[in-house]
C-alpha cells in the first residue's frame, strides 16, 4: 500500500481527481458569486465601487474582481493541499486560518471604500468569496481519523 508522508493511505486516483474537480468548481463558484454581486450592484444599484489610492479614487472592475477572487481561491486551494500533506488536523487548521484571512480581509473594504454603497459593496464581495470558499474548499479535504 502506498502511504503519504504522514504514514496514511495515499488518495486513489479518481479520489484525488474528484477532490480537484471540487475545488476547481469552489474556485469558479466563487468568482461567479462574487461577480453577481459586482453586477447587482454596478448596474441595477448604479453604484460606483471605488477605493482610495495615492492618486484618488480608482473604480473596481470586474476584472479586479476576478483576479482578487481567483487569487484567493488558489491561495487557499495551495494552503489545503499542503497542510493535507503535513498534518492529520488538516481540515480544521486549514478552516480555522480561511475565516480568520476573511475576517481580516474585511478591513480593507472599511478602510479603503469611497463611500457607504462602495464599502458595503467590497464588504459584500469579499463575504460572497468566502460563503463559498471556505465551505467548498474545505468540504472537498480529506477526513482525518
Amino acid at each position: 500500500m502506498i502511504t503519504d508522508t504522514t504514514g496514511r493511505p495515499a488518495p486513489t486516483p479518481s479520489c484525488a481527481a474528484a477532490r480537484r474537480r471540487t475545488r476547481a468548481l469552489a474556485v469558479l463558484a466563487a468568482t461567479a458569486a462574487t461577480h453577481a454581486v459586482w453586477y447587482a450592484a454596478t448596474g441595477p444599484a448604479g453604484i460606483d465601487v471605488e477605493v482610495r489610492s495615492p492618486t484618488g479614487p480608482q473604480p473596481v472592475g470586474p476584472g479586479a474582481v476576478a483576479a482578487a477572487t481567483l487569487l484567493a481561491g488558489l491561495a487557499g486551494w495551495a494552503l489545503l493541499a499542503l497542510l493535507e500533506r503535513r498534518t492529520r488536523r488538516a481540515r480544521g487548521l486549514w478552516t480555522a486560518v480561511a475565516v480568520a484571512v476573511l475576517l481580516v480581509s474585511l478591513a480593507g473594504p472599511v478602510t479603503e471604500g469611497v463611500g457607504t454603497a462602495a464599502t458595503a459593496t467590497l464588504l459584500a464581495l469579499h463575504l460572497a468569496a468566502g460563503v463559498v470558499l471556505i465551505p467548498v474548499l474545505g468540504r472537498g479535504g480529506t477526513r482525518r481519523p
